[in-house]
């Protein structure tokens, strides 16, 4: 009797616990949504009245017809996939780059520390400053945007990787070593493993990275995306364009950002 009051103590706290949690999670979701719909609310309301020059600051409605016939004469799917496909690409180079010589500089202690004051220097080295000289090497095309995308997200790929590499539980190591465990297999039963969760904090760092990238190289040679339109907008004084560019890049990164998350939260199910 006194086994089954406490069991159902402790399912109640849980069930309390569990709701309060839900209710804080769809308070937050709340508020944010409420945040987001005052800010167009309020920047619709201050160029309908005059507050601010709608030409200058656009408007939450011009953005939005502007979008639907960009939408219904394909441009703006155009120029999103363009835009989709060079991040994407830059972002996967840059993170499967970044971990494999995250792994040789590892293998290697004496050529990870010949390298690591060129990595600080390069971590610094602003890339987008390298930008003009990517197109001037590779070309005016967008193999060099994917580059510059690469360039932005390999470099912190690298020195975040190599970190959480360098931190594993030597205990751990040494055990391997003492059962007479080779390097490849200390690697792939101890440091792989233990550092998954670094290298997917590494890919929500890149998402931003990679956008910049892909921007930048787009303002200098595109001929279609969203850096481009966000640049001719601005030439032809469509602000319109430039302001739903901006936005549609922000719902891109958002997404990405969000999927990364939900495979990161996947990962860590599956090792509970």
């Amino acid at each position: 009797m006194f086994r089954k009051k406490t069991q159902q103590v402790i399912s109640r706290e849980q069930a309390a616990f569990l709701s309060r949690i839900q209710r804080r999670k769809a308070l937050v979701l709340t508020i944010q949504w409420t945040l987001l719909f005052a800010f167009f609310l309020l920047w619709e309301t201050a160029a309908r009245y005059g507050w601010i020059d709608p030409f200058i600051f656009s408007q939450p409605s011009r953005m939005f017809a502007a979008g639907i016939q960009m939408a219904q004469d394909g441009s703006l799917w155009t120029h999103i996939g363009t835009t989709l496909w060079e991040t994407v690409a830059g972002f996967v180079l840059g993170t499967i780059l970044g971990t494999l010589t995250a792994v040789l500089l590892w293998w290697n202690r004496f050529v990870s520390d010949v390298a690591e004051p060129y990595l600080v220097v390069l971590n610094s080295l602003p890339k987008t400053a390298l930008a003009p000289i990517i197109i001037v090497w590779i070309g005016n095309n967008q193999t060099s945007i994917i580059v510059v995308a690469l360039l932005t997200s390999v470099v912190v790929t690298i020195m975040s990787v190599l970190n959480g590499f360098l931190q594993v539980d030597h205990e751990k190591i040494k055990l391997i070593q003492i059962f007479g465990g080779t390097k490849l297999q200390v690697l792939a039963k101890v440091v792989f493993p233990a550092n998954i969760p670094c290298i997917l904090n590494a890919l929500k760092i890149n998402v931003g990275l990679s956008f910049v990238g892909v921007i930048v190289g787009e303002f200098l040679v595109a001929q279609s995306g969203l850096g481009f339109l966000i640049v001719y907008g601005g030439q032809i004084f469509k602000l319109d364009w430039v302001m739903l560019s901006v936005i549609v890049l922000a719902v891109l990164a958002a997404a990405m950002y969000e999927g990364i998350s939900l495979l990161e939260k996947k990962f860590m199910k599956w090792q509970e």
